[in-house]
């Protein structure tokens, strides 16, 4: 039996939310969000960085807290 894989790596990036308003996250914060191929996030986002992310269309998973 053969067991194949994708051996290219990945990144995984820790990006704080700070009060929850999407207008204060940072140049660097939004790049790498908008890079993403999927948004893993807990209870401490905002409402408003939710919707956002939704809006982009990206695939965002709720992991709780």
């Amino acid at each position: 039996m053969t067991t194949s894989f994708n051996s290219e790596k990945g990144k995984v990036y820790l990006v704080g939310a700070g009060p929850g308003d999407p207008g204060l996250l940072t140049v660097k914060a939004v790049e790498v969000i908008q890079k993403a191929d999927i948004i893993l996030y807990d209870k401490l986002v905002g409402e408003e960085i939710i919707k956002m992310l939704k809006d982009m269309n990206k695939q965002i998973i709720y992991v709780g807290k």
